[in-house]
């Protein structure tokens, strides 16, 4: 009898969502490649959406995790509230809520961080910054600080909006997630 496949649920926003290049090529899809060749009995579910916020998180979530019931959420939202210039304290409440829910739901917990351009100012930027760890420390979650921490200064590796990872930036940002992740897969 074989086990049965624990998911992986990813709720995230176009980063995720693999904007601008094959979904199938993207850092969630290559995680579900990965888990394969490693012979992990996950599966992953993407339930990321373009211009996602962490309050359309919190909306989707409860339903997601009834869904698929899984073993282990990433959560990599907030970029785009960072982006519109939404309150830091509201995105933090969003990411608390995803991170309880997810929890009670007996998921295990990866929450991804973000980091914005210095055009919002140092007071947003670090606020917005330290939001993660933060909500990562309070839960106890296991916490990837920033997702484009290994290529974040090279444009090459970024489409022409300058926010969008390109095609060959998808394997490092898995690298990344993988070693925050790989410890939480039992």
């Amino acid at each position: 009898m074989l086990a049965a496949e624990k998911s992986i649920l990813v709720v995230g926003d176009s980063v995720s969502a693999a904007f601008g290049i094959a979904q199938a090529r993207g850092w969630v899809a290559l995680l579900g490649e990965r888990l394969k060749r490693e012979r992990l009995d996950y599966s992953v579910v993407n339930a990321s959406i373009s211009g996602e916020t962490t309050a359309g998180g919190v909306t989707r979530l409860r339903p997601a995790l009834e869904k698929h019931r899984p073993a282990v959420v990433i959560i990599e939202l907030g970029g785009n509230d960072g982006l519109r210039g939404m309150p830091v304290a509201g995105m933090k409440k969003n990411l608390d809520t995803m991170v309880e829910q997810s929890r009670q739901a007996g998921a295990r917990v990866l929450l991804v961080g973000m980091q914005l351009p210095p055009n919002y100012g140092p007071q947003y930027t670090g606020e917005f910054e330290r939001a993660f760890a933060d909500v990562a420390k309070r839960h106890g979650t296991a916490l990837l600080p920033f997702l484009f921490e290994d290529f974040g200064g090279r444009r090459d590796l970024f489409q022409p909006d300058g926010i969008h990872p390109t095609e060959a930036a998808q394997p490092v940002m898995l690298e990344s997630v993988w070693k925050r992740l790989r410890p939480l897969l039992k």
